[in-house]
């Protein structure tokens, strides 16, 4: 295959839900259209929430449902260790953290959110651009194995054109400076770009409600040398009737309650393929028909 690599990444912090079914729909659907491949990555970061009965579940609902990974095969995972999996990648956190701080780009770090909540309440307007409130940069704190972590992404601006929403842009440090490494161990925004990074991803296809992670994540990655950022498609996403986002907790779209209570698995990717807009009609679909929603009649 000539096309990109893309990628599925759950956290097992809970149930696969109808949200799931739908950004698989995107990235096998994207991946199958433009001839490329699909690869499962595990991102278990926050080992304070993650489980693995979560991991057990997720992986036997992505067979049931058909969503089958070019690499690593959902029984690679069960077998054991894996380069995909976040929790049996703690040597390749450590050496890109090495390489930020061989150019001087770490520092630790004393402000929680709680802090970054007071500099609102105190001011009126959230912290905005490099650093962070309590200028932890500038004090040079040391940098023992239980202190907090942030990298220095420098000012200025990111552009970067969206497959689904067209041209963006943004400032990596809109919100301060990236914190990688936090009360639960790494963090999502920097172990993702890692990852990509490694794992020679070229389309990065998630939901709408990461755009304004882009920008940094954009940063980061040519802070490690990546020479050309992957390309992003951020689609709809499936969301309550009061108009919030699904969550792991709501059971009534969990997919193993839905598929254990009759659904089958065409049902369901029907169904969250009409709940982001992709057909209205909401019939049934295999995997094997999802790319068609792709590829221009």
């Amino acid at each position: 295959m000539s096309g990109p690599i893309t990628r599925f990444a759950p956290a097992p912090t809970g149930y696969l839900h109808l949200g799931h079914v739908a950004n698989a729909i995107f990235v096998w659907g994207l991946a199958g259209a433009d001839g490329g491949q699909v690869i499962l990555r595990i991102e278990d970061h926050d080992r304070g929430r993650c489980r693995p009965a979560y991991e057990a579940a997720l992986l036997d609902d992505l067979d049931r449902l058909g969503f089958l990974p070019d690499r690593p095969s959902t029984d690679a995972f069960r077998a054991g260790r894996s380069p995909f999996r976040q929790s049996d990648s703690d040597d390749a956190y450590l050496e890109a953290l090495g390489r930020l701080r061989s150019a001087g780009l770490v520092y630790a770090c004393e402000c929680s959110r709680a802090t970054f909540a007071a500099w609102e309440a105190g001011t009126g307007r959230p912290w905005s651009g490099p650093g962070c409130p309590g200028d932890c940069r500038e004090r040079a704190l040391p940098m023992v194995a239980a202190a907090n972590l942030r990298v220095a992404l420098g000012d200025g601006v990111e552009p970067f054109v969206d497959r689904i929403l067209g041209a963006r842009s943004g400032e990596p440090s809109a919100r301060g400076d990236l914190l990688v490494r936090g009360p639960d161990g790494w963090t999502y925004a920097f172990a993702v770009v890692v990852d990509d990074l490694r794992h020679g991803v070229e389309l990065v296809v998630r939901g709408e409600d990461l755009l304004d992670e882009t920008p940094r994540q954009i940063r980061l990655g040519r802070l490690l040398s990546r020479t050309e950022p992957p390309a992003f498609a951020h689609h709809p996403l499936v969301r309550r009737p009061d108009g919030r986002k699904l969550s792991k907790a709501d059971g009534d779209t969990s997919v193993r309650e839905l598929l254990a209570a009759g659904s089958s698995a065409e049902t369901l990717i029907g169904r969250a393929a009409a709940e982001v807009g992709l057909d209205p009609s909401g019939r049934p679909r295999s995997t094997a028909e999802i790319a068609g929603l792709f590829t221009p009649a």
